[in-house]
């Protein structure tokens, strides 16, 4: 569950670059780095999820095999 919740915030860290500065006041938390890794892969394969972080983490584990090595390394980094 702890890991969950850490691959979820760095998910929508990830996207946080795709929205609105105020989405970090909110909490939206990861590395600058872990952030810019995803945030391509998010848009491209789970942009209908955008806004719903489990839903976006999901979208991206289902798309494990087209990630790129980026977003793909941040989720082996959290034992994903």
């Amino acid at each position: 569950m702890a890991r969950q919740f850490v691959l979820a915030t760095i998910t929508l860290a990830a996207l946080s670059s795709l929205s609105s500065a105020p989405a970090f006041a909110q909490g939206h938390m990861g590395t600058p780095k872990e952030q810019k890794a995803c945030s391509r892969d998010a848009s491209r394969f789970c942009r209908k999820e955008l806004g719903n972080d489990m839903a976006v983490q999901g979208c991206l584990q289902a798309n494990r095999a087209k990630l790129s090595r980026a977003c793909s390394k941040v989720f082996e980094s959290h034992g994903m």
